[in-house]
C-alpha cells in the first residue's frame, strides 16, 4: 500500500494499482467499518463475489453521501475508468443505451467500492452475449408480518419445482429480509422467455403453497405471504449479487448458503465481519454453480399447460377510460417523498391522525415502496383499507408530501 495525493492510498491488487480516496472515511458507524475496510473485504471474498458479478455488465449504485442518504444509480461507466475495467453497451426497451462497467477481477471490485458502491448489481447476462441471460433469478420477497420460517418453507417448495423441471437453485440471503435462489441456465433463451419461465415458476409455487406464497404482481393483493418476484428477470432489472454488502447499520451481507443451512441460519448472522471469517474457513458454498447450468424447456412447457397468467385490468371500463389499472382493493395514498425518512415521517403523521383506522390494519396493509426513478429511488406510502369496516374508511386526502420525481424533466 502506497501513499497518494491528499489522504488517498494506492493498493496493489493482483498487479493493478487501485487508488482508494479517503480510506479512513467511516461508512458504517455502528459496525466501525471504513471505506478501506470495505475494499479489503471485497478483495478477500473476490473469488465468491466474482462468481456472482464477474464478467457481467453492472449498474453502479453509489452511496457517495453514506448509508444514511439515498444512493444514485449510474448506468454509464465513468469515462476515466482504468484499463482493467471492461465495458459492454446495453440497449434498453426505451430505446436508450448505456456503456456499463464489467468487472473481471479483484482490482475491479476494489475500484467500484472506491466509487461508493456497497452492493454489486450485475445484469443476468455475460458481456459476451447481452441478449441471452445465463441466470434466472428467484427473489423471495416477504410481505410485512411474514417471518423467516415462512420464507424458508417457500424456498423449499421453489427448490422442488426447479428440481422437477431439471434446474438447480442456489440459495443466498438477500441481505435484507428475503432470500434469493440463483438458477444458472444455458444462454439459449431471450429475456422474454426467461421472464416467462420465472413467472411460471412463481405461479407453480403459489399453486403448491396457497396462502404461503403468491405470484400476484399487485402488492395490495398479496396479503401476508411471500411474493415470488418473477419480474426481477426483466431486461432492465438487477439484484444485489452474492457477497454484496447491503446499506444496513450492521453491514449485512447477501450470503450464499448450502441448502442444509437454510432452515437454521438467519440473515442477521451474516455481516462483513462474520462473512470474512466464514469465507476463510468454508470457502464459497456456490463454488459449483457454473457447472449446474440447465434448460428452460420444462418450465416453458408448464407455461403452455397453465395458459396465460391473469393480467391486471387495463383500458375500457376497468380503468375508467384512462388506460391505467384500477385496483380492486380500497387503497388510499398518503405521500410521495424523495427520501425514506420523509416517507416514514408522513406515515407516522397519518397514523396519528387516524388512530381508529390503524387499529384495523394488518402489517401487510401498510405499503411503503421504493420506486426506481431515472437515477435514484423515491418513495410512495399507501394504505389498504380492506380490513377497515366500509363505513369507517377515510376518503383520499391531499398527500402529506407530494414529491414529483419527474419535475424538471422533459420528454
Amino acid at each position: 500500500m502506497a501513499a497518494a495525493k491528499d489522504d488517498a492510498v494506492v493498493l496493489d491488487v493482483g498487479g493493478h494499482g487501485v487508488r482508494v480516496s479517503h480510506p479512513g472515511k467511516v461508512v458504517f458507524p455502528d459496525a466501525g467499518l471504513t471505506k478501506l475496510d470495505l475494499v479489503n473485504y471485497y478483495v478477500a471474498v473476490a473469488d465468491g463475489a466474482l462468481r456472482g458479478a464477474g464478467g457481467r455488465p453492472m449498474v453502479l449504485k453509489r452511496f457517495v453521501k453514506g448509508i444514511g442518504q439515498e444512493p444514485f444509480f449510474q448506468k454509464r461507466v465513468p469515462e476515466n475508468h482504468p484499463d482493467f475495467i471492461d465495458t459492454a453497451t446495453l440497449r434498453y426497451a426505451s430505446g436508450t443505451s448505456a456503456e456499463e462497467a464489467v468487472v473481471r477481477d479483484a482490482a475491479g471490485l476494489a475500484w467500484v467500492v472506491n466509487l461508493g458502491c456497497l452492493d454489486l448489481n450485475p445484469h443476468p447476462v455475460r458481456a459476451e452475449d447481452l441478449d441471452h441471460p445465463d441466470e434466472l433469478r428467484v427473489d423471495l420477497d416477504p410481505m410485512p408480518g411474514v417471518d423467516w420460517s415462512q420464507i424458508v418453507d417457500v424456498a423449499m417448495i421453489a427448490r422442488d419445482v426447479l428440481d422437477d423441471h431439471g434446474l438447480v437453485g442456489w440459495p443466498k440471503t438477500s441481505g435484507s429480509r428475503g432470500m434469493h435462489l440463483l438458477v444458472r441456465i444455458r444462454p439459449e433463451w431471450d429475456y422474454r422467455e426467461v421472464r416467462l419461465a420465472a413467472e411460471t415458476l412463481a405461479r407453480e409455487v403459489e399453486r403448491r403453497a396457497p396462502g404461503l406464497a403468491t405470484a400476484r404482481w399487485w402488492k395490495e393483493e398479496r396479503g401476508e405471504s411471500v411474493f415470488v418476484d418473477f419480474n426481477q428477470n426483466a431486461k432492465d432489472r438487477t439484484v444485489a449479487s452474492a457477497y454484496s454488502v447491503r446499506p444496513l447499520p450492521d453491514a449485512r451481507v447477501s450470503t450464499p448458503l448450502d441448502w442444509a443451512e437454510v432452515r437454521t441460519r438467519r440473515p442477521e448472522e451474516f455481516t462483513v465481519a462474520t462473512v470474512l471469517e466464514r469465507f476463510a474457513e468454508l470457502g464459497d458454498p456456490h463454488a459449483g454453480i457454473d457447472d449446474a447450468a440447465g434448460g428452460l424447456e420444462g418450465l416453458l412447457r408448464l407455461a403452455e399447460e397453465l395458459g396465460p397468467a391473469e393480467k391486471a385490468p387495463r383500458g375500457s371500463n376497468a380503468s375508467g377510460g384512462t388506460g391505467r389499472r384500477e385496483s380492486r382493493m380500497p387503497l388510499i395514498e398518503v405521500a410521495r417523498t424523495e427520501t425514506k425518512p420523509e416517507a416514514l415521517d408522513a406515515l407516522e403523521r397519518w397514523k396519528s391522525a387516524h388512530a381508529d383506522v390503524v387499529a384495523h390494519l394488518s402489517p401487510a396493509d401498510v405499503m411503503l415502496d421504493g420506486m426506481r426513478g431515472s437515477s435514484s429511488l423515491w418513495y410512495r406510502v399507501r394504505i389498504n383499507l380492506q380490513h377497515v369496516p366500509e363505513g369507517e374508511r377515510p376518503e383520499q386526502e391531499p398527500l402529506l408530501v407530494d414529491y414529483d420525481p419527474w419535475a424538471g424533466r422533459t420528454g
